[in-house]
């Protein structure tokens, strides 16, 4: 093999791990801002996810996860940290760590769950999604909420279950402290 064909072959295994990490990571966004469509966008549509007792397949995953969150939080974050990702031809193997931050409806508590999302994503049709998801809890911690209502946080724009959320908008732009929903 000549440097050259070294040198596409890393190019083409580092494009498919940037790939798979963007779809793990969009459709992390996607929940957080209830977006069915950007949501199943990132999943095929004989894809299974198990988020514990609950097996969903799609193409009804993204209306139960977020029914599921709109029924008990204002709002979630979930954080994509460690990524470890095994490539075999048109299969990929993954283990991400994910921090998920949980806002109570009765704004009495935030929970913060660490767990792992145990993925295997096909490449088809040169597209990765994600075929099956396995989650784990590994521990979790309440937290006190009130900061957020602070005098410190005053002015912070608010996140949006919809795409009404700023980071819908194009061209990202500053606006007056009066505009957008803010804390």
């Amino acid at each position: 093999m000549s440097e050259l064909d070294d040198l596409r072959a890393a190019v083409a295994h580092l494009k498919d791990r940037q790939d798979i990490h963007d779809c793990i990571v969009r459709e992390c966004r996607a929940r957080d801002r209830q977006d069915v469509d950007q949501i199943a966008s990132c999943w095929w549509d004989d894809g299974v996810d198990e988020h514990g007792a609950v097996v969903t397949f799609s193409p009804d995953y993204p209306e139960r996860a977020n029914a599921g969150h709109r029924g008990a939080f204002h709002m979630t974050s979930h954080n994509i940290t460690n990524h470890l990702c095994e490539i075999d031809g048109d299969t990929a193997y993954c283990e991400s760590y994910v921090v998920g931050g949980l806002f109570w409806k009765d704004s009495s508590k935030t929970s913060i769950a660490f767990g792992r999302y145990l993925d295997q994503l096909e490449k088809r049709g040169g597209e990765w999604r994600i075929a099956v998801r396995r989650c784990t809890i590994e521990m979790t911690a309440d937290a006190d909420p009130s900061w957020v209502f602070s005098d410190a946080v005053k002015g912070f724009l608010k996140p949006q279950w919809s795409k009404e959320d700023p980071s819908y908008e194009r061209p990202i732009a500053w606006k007056p402290k009066e505009e957008g929903l803010r804390w």
